[in-house]
């Protein structure tokens, strides 16, 4: 897997919205604690690019528990987070009709940094396969210009 990013960030203003939070959570069932998406902040329909953020706060559910005096994000929920960037532009710009999408296959994830309360989590994720039903992304996550994982994410219509 790549060590640099999918797509050059210095080109984006990262204060836009292409997809609101109240959209994201039309496109995308997650609530609450689950939400692991915030926004948007830019998508290109084109290139099947989109760039996201999750904003990390110290009142995270997982905060106290993963590692109590150290809190480090899990991994599983930053996969999370890459899914739902990548349900929320398949639904928007994929999509014929509104669906739900299940995430059904992660593959060559690496972790390679952490994320903690304060971090801004932007999240990267570029189509490498799209059909009517599926579609296969990869993703990365980056704080403060730092690759902090990577996966490739199999999502499909059910």
């Amino acid at each position: 897997m790549a060590s640099e990013p999918l797509f050059d960030l210095s080109a984006i203003d990262k204060t836009q919205v292409v997809i609101p939070a109240e959209e994201v959570g039309r496109l995308n069932p997650q609530c609450g604690a689950m939400r692991q998406l915030d926004h948007v902040i830019w998508a290109d329909d084109d290139t099947g690019r989109a760039l996201g953020i999750k904003h990390i706060t110290d009142q995270e559910f997982w905060v106290p528990l993963h590692i109590p005096g150290r809190p480090l994000m899990p991994g599983v929920l930053m996969i999370e987070a890459a899914a739902q960037l990548c349900s929320a532009f398949f639904l928007r710009y994929r999509a014929v009709e509104p669906r739900f999408l299940g995430f059904t296959r992660c593959n060559e994830a690496v972790f390679r940094g952490q994320v903690v309360p304060g971090d801004r989590l932007y999240l990267l994720s570029e189509e490498v396969e799209t059909r009517p039903r599926r579609f296969v992304s990869r993703t990365q996550g980056i704080v403060d210009d730092k690759l902090v994982f990577e996966a490739t994410i199999t999502g499909m219509v059910l």
